[in-house]
């Protein structure tokens, strides 16, 4: 009498889930396909590794003036100076150090401003898309009205009203930049609410914190992962704008803004003064975008591309 041996099932299923990449290398496959991403990514860790290190990076003092070196060219320019790599400015301060310094409050104060915009965005468009008759219609017209306002504009009268200064400056751009969070939020969670998983936990009993925060929220993050970081761009031009305005970070403080704006006068003499912290800018913002659009392509389902 013969005896039928059964093959144990759990080789071939280990061998299926092996086959699944980590949901970490699964994203990091989809960003890497964006190859001006990855440039972004490469750039912005120069400069956030700069920012850190800014004391041990930094040839000098930024408010330090040399008044021998007044308006000094860069090192490969005609009159430069090895001293100075990237020259001096008006004052004789090294240039290459006050931009080093300088991307430490650009950071910073993007980062802060995003964070101070994403939190109440976030809570008043889930209340705007549980509550649209309560509480929908009153929000959403109010970042009509913000909306309806340019934001370079309403930055300024924000900053005429609280004064100039690098906080008041975070809380000029946190509120300029709420409207988009609060309307991209409820966008996505009522496009959430109406599944099936939603109706579920209502059936189970969940409470409304734990439906907005626990059940809706998770699912909504990966656009405003997207979004916050392309408004990190646009936090860090909008404060070389209140910087260029004199409304900003105030010198001597070194800050990417307030450089353009006292090199201003020195545009046809001295064009380095100006160039250095302006191209710094585009690259900077630049960099980010291509960031953005690559956590699009690895975060969206919809955008993510074939390995």
């Amino acid at each position: 009498m013969t005896s039928i041996s059964t093959a144990p099932a759990a080789a071939p299923v280990e061998e299926l889930a092996a086959g699944y990449p980590s949901p970490l290398k699964e994203f990091w496959q989809g960003f890497s396909h964006n190859k001006g991403a990855v440039a972004g990514l490469v750039f912005m860790s120069i400069v956030a590794f700069c920012a850190l290190f800014a004391p041990w990076i930094a040839p000098y003092d930024p408010i330090e003036q040399f008044r021998d070196y007044f308006l000094t060219p860069p090192a490969w320019a005609v009159g430069g100076s090895s001293q100075f790599l990237l020259g001096t400015d008006e004052l004789g301060r090294d240039i290459l150090s006050r931009l080093i310094y300088g991307a430490r409050l650009s950071l910073l104060i993007g980062l802060v401003s995003v964070v101070m915009a994403l939190i109440p965005g976030v809570v008043m468009g889930l209340l705007a898309a549980f509550f649209p008759k309560a509480l929908g219609t009153l929000i959403m017209r109010l970042m009509d009205v913000m909306m309806a306002l340019p934001s370079l504009l309403l930055a300024v009268a924000i900053m005429a009203i609280l004064g100039p200064g690098l906080v008041n400056a975070m809380i000029a751009i946190a509120v300029v930049s709420l409207p988009a969070y609060v309307r991209l939020t409820r966008a996505s969670a009522m496009t959430e609410l109406n599944r099936d998983y939603v109706t579920a936990s209502r059936v189970a009993g969940a409470g409304l914190f734990r439906l907005m925060f626990v059940t809706v929220l998770p699912n909504c993050m990966a656009p405003l992962i997207v979004h916050a970081t392309m408004s990190f761009s646009s936090a860090i031009l909008e404060i070389a704008a209140l910087g260029f305005l004199g409304l900003g970070v105030q010198p001597p403080t070194p800050e990417w803004g307030t450089m353009l704006a006292s090199a201003r006068d020195y545009m046809d003499s001295a064009w380095w003064v100006v160039t250095l912290p302006g191209l710094t800018i585009l690259v900077s913002v630049l960099s980010i975008n291509l960031m953005g659009d690559g956590l699009r392509d690895a975060l969206d389902p919809k955008m993510k591309r074939a390995a």
